[in-house]
């Protein structure tokens, strides 16, 4: 990430009243100064440490920090991911955002190279969705290229995905794919959401550059691909719904020689990175 998302992290702040911790202002000297570490607790992959540690010096300048680690990297359990040394105060009152930040974004990372994994070899790409925190799609869909996944549209104005109810609202498949011809330029691809193999059929005719999958079986998928291979070799497709991160499942799908599996499970199912703070005595 180019930028860090300094507004975001100083909301987070207010939000967990980090500017008056009653608890520290009462029991920590003002001129204490300390030395911590942070951990990864679990093995996985990096995400949001540049955050993290945005957070403490976002807090108190004075705080100082060295990355042990890089964004995207692999860890083992208790690895040192970074050193932290300042005012003790700002420590412990930017703890718990620092590591919100960090074992949420670290999660997505982790998860999303689970499932890179599991399709290794066959040429699919793992994708994310708009299924992400709302304030928070940034910073989520840089955790899953850290993983090694690739995102899908980063929201509504980066590309065309008629669904079921556009086709409903614009009287049919074919005259929603026309519509949006007349309306956008001739390079930008047109995807359609098919949930039955009919519906596959229809958006071949109707001239679709990518289909997407939805919700079907591993035998419609691979039926599905054996008759858009036959009919438009370079047709790309695209398999969600019901998926999920299981590796076996997965393996299954890409089998089955669709171009893309995308997982809203990435971002809104991923279970947090166990991280903790820890002071040195």
């Amino acid at each position: 990430m180019s930028e860090l998302p300094l507004d975001l992290i100083r909301q987070a702040l207010i939000e967990d009243g980090a500017y008056r911790d009653l608890t520290t202002l009462c029991t920590v000297p003002a001129e204490a100064q300390a030395q911590a570490v942070l951990l990864a607790r679990r093995e996985g992959v990096v995400a949001g440490l540049a955050v993290a540690l945005a957070t403490f010096r976002l807090l108190d300048e004075r705080v100082q920090s060295e990355a042990r680690v890089c964004d995207g990297e692999a860890v083992i359990a208790n690895q040192t991911l970074a050193v932290l040394s300042g005012p003790a105060r700002a420590l412990l009152s930017a703890e718990r955002v620092a590591l919100n930040f960090l074992g949420h974004l670290s999660g997505i990372a982790t998860l999303t190279a689970r499932c890179v994994r599991a399709v290794a070899g066959t040429g699919v790409r793992i994708l994310d969705t708009r299924k992400t925190t709302p304030g928070l799609r940034a910073l989520e869909k840089e955790a899953v290229r850290l993983g090694g996944g690739h995102n899908h549209r980063f929201g509504l104005s980066d590309g065309i995905l008629i669904k079921d109810n556009h086709i409903k609202a614009a009287g049919g498949l074919t005259a929603a794919i026309e519509a949006v011809r007349r309306q956008v330029p001739h390079l930008l691809k047109i995807e359609v959401e098919c949930e039955t193999l009919e519906e596959v059929r229809a958006a071949v005719r109707a001239g679709a550059d990518v289909i997407l999958l939805d919700n079907m079986e591993v035998e419609q998928l691979r039926q599905a691909v054996a008759f858009v291979r036959a009919e438009t070799p370079g047709l790309l497709l695209e398999a969600s719904g019901g998926i999920g991160p299981d590796p076996e499942r997965l393996a299954a799908v890409a089998a089955t020689g669709v171009d893309f599996i995308s997982l809203g499970a990435l971002t809104h199912s991923a279970p947090n990175l166990d991280v903790a703070l820890e002071f040195l005595t």
